[in-house]
């Protein structure tokens, strides 16, 4: 299965990294190919809905990172999305990347693609969650894709709490179980 993993922490050592590191791990060992396309250190500029690219008739208007990541994206069976929860939602660099899926539209609503979501917080709040699984679930509706799961970290402010509970382990079993 060729993977598509795209984060959103500007931490290279933070949280979701660890998650990220886990599930690729884990998907790795069965075989799978994973791409991952950190956006926190990628040239990416936010979609400006100009619609010149007329949802992948025309290339988009920015020549920037997302050249790289949209060929493969196109050729992915699956999606991993990995971000810290950022004031209730996913971090700017993820989100800025998702908006810029506009760009090919067409390559990706019905494509059949399935996509899994990874996501970290301070918070111990199960609530706290909502807004983000929220928009992903509408996502995904959108683009007709199939979730395959989710790791949800609760109060994990930084990598030393992370690392004391079983998330790193649900995210490597999510990668290995594909």
């Amino acid at each position: 299965m060729k993977i598509v993993m795209v984060t959103g922490s500007p931490h290279k050592a933070g949280t979701s990294a660890l998650l990220a590191e886990q599930f690729i791990k884990g998907a790795k060992e069965v075989g799978h190919e994973v791409f991952r396309f950190d956006a926190a250190f990628e040239e990416v500029h936010p979609c400006i809905g100009c619609d010149k690219c007329e949802c992948g008739k025309f290339p988009c208007v920015f020549e920037d990172g997302m050249m790289k990541l949209y060929p493969e994206l196109k050729k992915a069976d699956l999606l991993v999305f990995v971000t810290p929860l950022y004031y209730h939602g996913a971090s700017a660099q993820i989100k800025t990347v998702i908006d810029r899926f506009h760009g090919i539209d067409n390559d990706l609503v019905g494509s059949g693609k399935k996509a899994v979501l990874l996501v970290t917080v301070a918070d111990a709040a199960p609530r706290i969650m909502n807004g983000i699984v929220g928009s992903y679930q509408e996502m995904l509706h959108y683009l007709k894709w199939q979730d395959c799961g989710k790791v949800l970290a609760y109060d994990c402010s930084d990598r030393k709490d992370i690392e004391k509970t079983d998330y790193p382990q649900q995210a490597y079993k999510l990668g290995k179980n594909l």
